[in-house]
């Protein structure tokens, strides 16, 4: 039996860069629901072409993410890290486990630059035969620069 394919919208948010209103930075990506939370954050930082080196979570309050009461953050599987209380391994957490069509969740990268993103299933499908997964479906807006450099 083939694994159910999510697709996923992806929206930056916030961060170093702000995207303007009415401007649209997204990726419509398809992945694997067998598959980790951590590989998910890892295609979700590669879609905006970010090197993924930094801790995140994923939130369901959309609006206050320190507020949420559903949480999987990256310092659960790391020894020595303390999670927020309530969070959840992402290592050992699959996207079938989390997510079903309409649902929404905030993903943060970088604790420190505070790169935000909007997640939400759009759909959940069968896999295509010899499709190679994850793939993007669709991207609108460019990228920022992970690091800007702030030299005039």
């Amino acid at each position: 039996m083939s694994s159910k394919i999510f697709t996923f919208k992806v929206s930056l948010v916030n961060g170093l860069y702000c995207p303007a209103k009415g401007e649209e930075i997204f990726r419509v990506t398809e992945v694997r629901g067998e598959k980790s939370l951590y590989d998910f954050a890892e295609t979700i930082v590669g879609l905006f072409g970010f090197d993924f080196d930094h801790a995140f979570g994923f939130y369901n309050n959309i609006k206050n993410i320190y507020m949420s009461d559903e949480l999987y953050e990256l310092f659960f599987d790391v020894p020595g890290c303390e999670a927020t209380e309530g969070a959840k391994s992402v290592e050992l957490t699959k996207i079938e486990d989390v997510f079903k069509i309409g649902k929404k969740m905030g993903f943060l990268f970088d604790y420190g630059d505070d790169w935000v993103f909007l997640v939400e299933c759009k759909k959940i499908s069968d896999s295509i035969p010899k499709c190679r997964y994850p793939r993007i479906v669709e991207k609108v807006g460019e990228s920022p620069e992970q690091y800007p450099s702030w030299d005039g």
